[in-house]
């Protein structure tokens, strides 16, 4: 199973993207899925998350500007990411939590915000 990232790049402040995260492969029992951010010297951190019931949380910091999405069909996630700000320039990753436990990461794609 490869979890396949893409929708990253570069945008001006205030602007939007929309990241998509789809699994290749046989995957079963998918539990949740989230989205996670690493910003250069930072740790990882979790970013949005939505539940196979479809309850989502966000990180404060990006409240009311992410949205978190899945299409259980296509195996895949999304995260819109609107009103970007520098602050969320990082490498964004996904990642599958099956409900036997395991789990998988997706491949990284980059956002960059920048004027």
């Amino acid at each position: 199973v490869q979890l396949q990232a893409s929708g990253g790049g570069l945008v001006q402040p205030g602007g939007s993207l929309r990241l998509s995260c789809a699994a290749s492969g046989t995957i079963f029992s998918i539990g949740t899925m989230g989205w996670y951010r690493q910003a250069p010297g930072a740790q990882r951190e979790l970013v949005a998350a939505i539940t196979s019931g479809g309850n989502t949380n966000y990180a404060d910091s990006v409240k009311g500007r992410f949205t978190i999405s899945r299409d259980n069909a296509k195996k895949t996630v999304y995260l819109r990411v609107n009103t970007l700000k520098p602050e969320d320039t990082a490498v964004y990753y996904c990642r599958f939590i099956l409900h036997t436990g395991n789990d998988y990461w997706g491949q990284e794609t980059l956002v960059t915000v920048s004027s």
